[in-house]
């Protein structure tokens, strides 16, 4: 069962254009932990984020409480 990649849905979309600027996010997951970096890719499962010392972290979408870009 693969899931479907929406190109056309907000988020998706929300997302592509944080890539695009490069902009750093601050990404909240279940555990509480706090990943900080720029968004490098996202497919339908997960979203790569890269840190201060461009080491990638892989974050499975359904563990994401929110994503936030940083001022």
């Amino acid at each position: 069962m693969s899931a479907e990649f929406e190109t056309g849905s907000p988020s998706i979309r929300q997302l592509q254009n944080l890539i695009k600027e490069g902009q750093e996010v601050e990404m909240k997951v279940i555990t509480g932990d706090l990943i900080n970096g720029k968004i490098r890719w996202q497919d339908s499962h997960c979203i790569c984020v890269m840190d201060h010392y461009d080491q990638p972290t892989i974050v499975w979408r359904h563990s994401i409480v929110f994503v936030k870009p940083k001022q």
